[in-house]
């Protein structure tokens, strides 16, 4: 590989970096083609990009981007780069499944909107709720006393018309 293609590598990988929210470090060692290609596609389904870089390329474009520097100490082996954008809990979920079937792809550590987090919080991390389910816990919290009260408004309305009905049918007889 060349200067400028090591440089073109740099350049991708640091643009990933500085467009994503989460950034995940995989190892996977003893994972055969078929099941990385399952993989991949699992991540693609969640907009996530899943990629296999150099670690030293990727160590410089760590030090270029200045973001995540304690993912550099866990650059040694065979690890998987996981970038990901709008659902940066996506990863951890598909990472945690597959760990749990097979006993590979492990989670060396991640950056998670600037938070970071060992290999030994996968579990956590792949309980958390994404934000899409945040978002509709909140909408369902807004939306309830609303509902309440117009279900409440209309029970006294159903109320008011049931006396109303009433009187008018006994003036009648």
């Amino acid at each position: 590989m060349n200067k400028n293609e090591k440089s073109d590598i740099i350049s991708e990988v640091k643009e990933m970096i500085q467009n994503s929210s989460a950034v995940y470090l995989t190892d996977y060692t003893g994972i055969n083609v078929a099941d990385i290609s399952a993989i991949r596609n699992d991540f693609r389904k969640e907009g996530v990009k899943y990629k296999v870089i150099k670690n030293t390329l990727f160590k410089r474009a760590l030090n270029e981007t200045g973001k995540y520097e304690k993912l550099a100490d866990h650059l040694v082996g065979m690890t998987g780069y996981v970038f990901a954008s709008e659902n940066p809990v996506a990863p951890a979920k598909i990472i945690k499944k597959y760990f749990d079937d097979k006993q590979k792809l492990e989670l060396k550590a991640c950056y998670i909107e600037n938070q970071y987090y060992p290999g030994s919080s996968l579990s956590v991390l792949a309980t958390l709720p994404t934000k899409n389910e945040i978002v509709a816990g909140i909408l369902g919290s807004l939306n309830s006393p609303a509902s309440g009260i117009v279900g409440a408004l209309n029970a006294v309305m159903r109320d008011l018309v049931s006396v109303i009905d009433e009187i008018s049918k006994k003036k009648a007889a």
